[in-house]
């Protein structure tokens, strides 16, 4: 039996856990990992060649964006998000991805897709259609939950892509982990240790935006006018970069919401975290209230008025999953079941990459997120969980700046970030070890390496190399160059797991999933969001 507790003695304030003998065990039970589940879903603007955003539909020829299970759009229509179902080989995992890429690149005509997080041309934000997914009442919900995003925090915010990372560990490692684990169900003892997860992600996943942020600047038009104490400096191509930023998406120009910063939303165990998600739900906001729920013309405006029009406007870099059943909540389905995975929200578009993913994060991520599972992480009070914001904030801003400096907790004491990276790349490479002894190769072993040197030479970061060709062409120069590079290789490429027919089939079948769900509506839209509340 694996007593956690022994493992995690009490120590003074260091600059990652003690986690040695944690790793002896995993060591000594490498088959403990093998069939991790990972899943991507990778977010990407269409655009036009002059490279404004496309105006044109969701395109009809690729299925039904609500229906369809890997080509969908997010917030606007021309949007798109692309699925992964949960894989456990990388490369399969990776080809899958790609030949979404394949087949989404040959149907668009003389649209591309941005390579990149950051939107550059455009002229009007108020003119970005929001998605539509057709006249059934979950359809029509969706959209309007898209006008109440788009009415609180600006479209623009919106338009920002990024990459989820779905991430689970096998059952195996989890019998082996709390095996005896005196109690507790098996379920609530998955559901403890996703939570441990997810506070050493909150405590360390600074690493994430350090090591792969590609968003150190931004076009003068994405400000539209908005005035911002960031201070930028301007290039003569109309480029705003700060010298030392990593992600500008995660910054407080991109996907945050401080509205939210109060709701005391903590992850300590699973009934209080549900219980405050749902309570934010249901809490009334005075400013949404002023908005109201509709206009004087009787045009919907946003759900409702709560802090929280529904559970995945939480703005979050990491979040507890459980795969929904028709009809439910997620924090139902975590009641329900307890947590089946993670998503990690952190990630850039990789403009590195045709897909927006290498297999150098997803081995990275593999290896951190794994550690932050054995790794001991204290409970967090909600006023230490918003402690953890300021080191985020460091490195998005200034994440390459020279001796820069990381707290512990809140301020306790403070560390050189390239330190602190170093000392966990130490603790990375035993589990890289591990993987690679398991599957017989150095894979996760080699990329520790190229990323662990990172650390001693900035230059080499995502964000680095990136802001160096920002510099050069400019933002929409770079972004248009990278995107027709990416169109041709993409679109001469072979398909590797699927088929033309495949997605010439799941195209039908979403169309007639689609027709179905808004043949069997019985209630009236106003009635049907009425028995969602």
């Amino acid at each position: 039996m694996l007593n956690n507790n022994k493992f995690f003695p009490k120590r003074e304030v260091n600059l990652i856990p003690d986690v040695s003998q944690a790793l002896s065990w995993l060591e000594a039970h490498p088959e403990a990992m093998k069939g991790i589940g990972r899943g991507i879903e990778r977010e990407t603007l269409r655009v036009k060649p002059d490279g404004h955003l496309a105006t044109s539909g969701h395109p009809k020829s690729l299925g039904s964006a609500l229906t369809h299970k890997w080509i969908t759009t997010d917030f606007a229509e021309t949007l798109l998000e692309f699925i992964t179902p949960v894989d456990r080989d990388i490369d399969h995992l990776l080809a899958f991805l790609r030949d979404i890429h394949r087949h989404v690149s040959r149907d668009l005509g003389a649209e591309r897709m941005w390579p990149m997080s950051m939107p550059c041309l455009i002229d009007d934000s108020d003119k970005i259609e929001l998605a539509q997914y057709g006249r059934s009442n979950i359809g029509q919900m969706k959209t309007l939950y898209r006008q109440g995003l788009k009415n609180r925090y600006g479209a623009l915010m919106q338009v920002i892509s990024g990459v989820h990372y779905n991430f689970s560990l096998p059952l195996s490692f989890w019998q082996a982990w709390t095996d005896g684990k005196e109690g507790q169900s098996g379920t609530d003892a998955i559901s403890e240790g996703y939570l441990r997860l997810i506070r050493n992600y909150y405590r360390f996943g600074w690493i994430i935006p350090y090591l792969f942020g590609a968003s150190p600047a931004v076009c003068s038009s994405f400000l539209q006018g908005k005035e911002t104490d960031l201070p930028f400096e301007r290039t003569e191509n109309g480029l705003l970069y700060l010298p030392y930023a990593t992600s500008l998406r995660l910054s407080d120009l991109g996907y945050t919401n401080k509205s939210q910063s109060g709701l005391g939303i903590t992850f300590n165990n699973l009934p209080d975290y549900v219980k405050a998600l749902k309570a934010a739900i249901k809490t009334p906001s005075e400013e949404y209230a002023r908005m109201g729920v509709k206009d004087e013309q009787g045009n919907w405006l946003q759900l409702n008025t709560n802090v929280l029009q529904i559970e995945n406007e939480l703005y979050a870099p990491i979040r507890p999953k459980r795969v929904t059943r028709s009809g439910e909540n997620p924090s139902d389905a975590l009641l329900r079941g307890g947590i089946e995975y993670i998503e990690v929200r952190s990630l850039d578009i990789n403009p590195f990459s045709p897909t927006g993913v290498d297999e150098n994060q997803v081995r990275f991520l593999d290896l951190f997120l794994i550690w932050c599972t054995l790794a001991d992480a204290p409970e967090m009070s909600s006023e230490e969980l918003l402690c953890t914001r300021a080191n985020w904030n460091r490195v998005i801003l200034e994440g390459r700046k020279p001796g820069l400096m990381l707290g512990i907790g809140c301020e306790e004491a403070q560390f050189p970030l390239a330190e602190v990276g170093k000392n966990l790349f130490k603790d990375l490479q035993r589990v890289a070890e591990t993987l690679d002894r398991q599957q017989g190769d150095r894979h996760y072993q080699a990329a520790c390496d190229r990323l662990a040197a990172s650390f001693d030479d900035p230059d080499l970061t995502y964000s680095a190399r990136f802001l160096t060709a920002l510099k050069e062409n400019g933002l929409a120069g770079t972004g248009l160059a990278l995107a027709e590079q990416y169109h041709a290789q993409l679109a001469n490429e072979q398909l590797e797991i699927l088929t033309e027919s495949d997605f010439e089939q799941e195209a039908i079948r979403s169309n007639v999933s689609q027709q179905e769900i808004e043949e069997s509506d019985t209630l009236s839209f106003e009635d049907f969001l009425k028995s969602r509340s």
